[in-house]
């Protein structure tokens, strides 16, 4: 036989059992679809963790103050100011593995520009935090030292704002109220987006640190130069544990903290954060696709088990083929394309439903669609595999039949 009668023979048995077809086919539908749709689906959750690390800042440690100890009560994480505009500098000065240590203070207020009000997150910082988060001024100014220097009322807001407060209309020059201190505002920030817990990081209002311990965010907690929290940037993205070991260990000589004692601050690394969550992401990813690969080879039985049945069927079929001259090498080339093509025409449709619901997970996780052509590639190379593995053996049963046995078989 020509090769193209051992595909059109093939063909025409598969066509003759259409239902039997679908549902043999099934498994590999399934499975296929899994593994496309969970390496889709794992690849655009790492992209998306990717992206929301680079829009916090690269290489960042954020230093918190400690707790405290009254009465035996121990307070949260922030209740004991330690942190000074003093650690800041020498973190900066005096460690090479850190580009730029920002303190920085934080809170919430009301904003206010005529008949309009706005609850937003107010951060007293200076340039030297905005370029170590990343924070570039879309249109305005930055801070400059006079500002700091001076206390100067001047504040640079997010986009947010903007929608909210000036009806989209361009706030420069415009002077707003926070906390019935009035500012003027001299920039605007570029676009950031959400965190991965949902935040709105475009919803913040900058204004210098020395302003917002005098005038709207201080109170007895912050007095003289303590502060609320350092930002760090290493120098490299290499050196963020250096970072993390050289802050911990100068803050620990600054602050006088014998070994054994607890620290009175705590260093936080964001990255390390969000790429454990990815991690997590990818593992579960990874765990499904197994759970895939097994209803691919779950498919692979159903598979065989449907060829040995055609072959107990056809047995007198295969008994006259052989009678006219067929050879077993034929027989058992008919029934391996048999079982390739119903792999192959399972793992067309699982592809199909897969790219299908790799789209839609990414519509309602909102993350990157992220198709690689690896994952396709491979799903049709193994069910190809999968039809080849567990088509054989039937195979090799019904290329093995005595033909005059096979005549007499009813």
């Amino acid at each position: 036989m020509r090769p193209l009668d051992w595909v059109l023979a093939a063909f025409d048995s598969l066509r003759a059992n259409i239902l039997r077809t679908a549902l043999t086919t099934l498994g590999i539908v399934i499975g296929v679809a899994s593994v496309i749709a969970m390496v889709s689906v794992g690849a655009g959750a790492e992209q998306r963790v990717q992206s929301v690390i680079q829009s916090l800042g690269a290489n960042i440690l954020i230093v918190l103050n400690g707790s405290s100890t009254a009465g035996g009560v121990r307070g949260g994480a922030g209740s004991r100011f330690s942190l000074t505009e003093d650690d800041a500098r020498a973190l900066q000065q005096e460690l090479p593995a850190i580009a730029i240590a920002a303190a920085n203070v934080r809170g919430t207020g009301q904003v206010i520009f005529g008949n309009t009000n706005w609850f937003t997150t107010i951060y007293g910082a200076n340039t030297g935090y905005l370029e170590a988060r990343e924070w570039v001024v879309a249109s305005g100014r930055n801070f400059s030292p006079a500002d700091e220097r001076s206390a100067a009322k001047v504040a640079i807001v997010g986009q947010s704002i903007v929608d909210n407060v000036f009806a989209g209309n361009s706030p420069l020059g415009q002077t707003i109220r926070i906390k019935r201190v009035p500012f003027t505002v001299i920039g605007l920030m570029a676009e950031k987006g959400q965190t991965p817990m949902g935040s709105d990081q475009d919803d913040v209002v900058f204004v210098p640190l020395s302003t917002a311990k005098k005038r709207i965010l201080g109170g007895a907690r912050l007095r003289g130069k303590f502060v609320g929290a350092i930002t760090l940037k290493a120098a490299r993205g290499d050196l963020i544990r250096e970072a993390e070991r050289q802050a911990k260990e100068l803050l620990r000589v600054r602050h006088r903290i014998q070994p054994g004692q607890r620290d009175d601050f705590t260093v936080r690394n964001i990255a390390s954060i969000l790429e454990a969550r990815a991690s997590s992401q990818r593992t579960m990813a990874y765990l499904l696709a197994a759970v895939a690969g097994v209803s691919l080879i779950v498919g692979g039985i159903g598979i065989m088990n449907i060829m040995l049945v055609s072959v107990t069927e056809r047995t007198r079929e295969i008994g006259l083929r052989m009678a006219v001259g067929a050879r077993g090498r034929d027989i058992m080339i008919q029934f391996v394309i048999e079982a390739v093509a119903l792999s192959l025409i399972g793992g067309i449709i699982g592809i199909a439903l897969g790219a299908g619901g790799s789209v839609l997970a990414a519509k309602v996780a909102g993350w990157p669609l992220i198709f690689s052509l690896w994952s396709v590639v491979l799903a049709i190379v193994f069910s190809a595999a999968v039809g080849v593995f567990f088509g054989y053996y039937p195979a090799l049963k019904a290329s093995r039949l005595d033909p005059i046995e096979a005549l007499r078989h009813d």
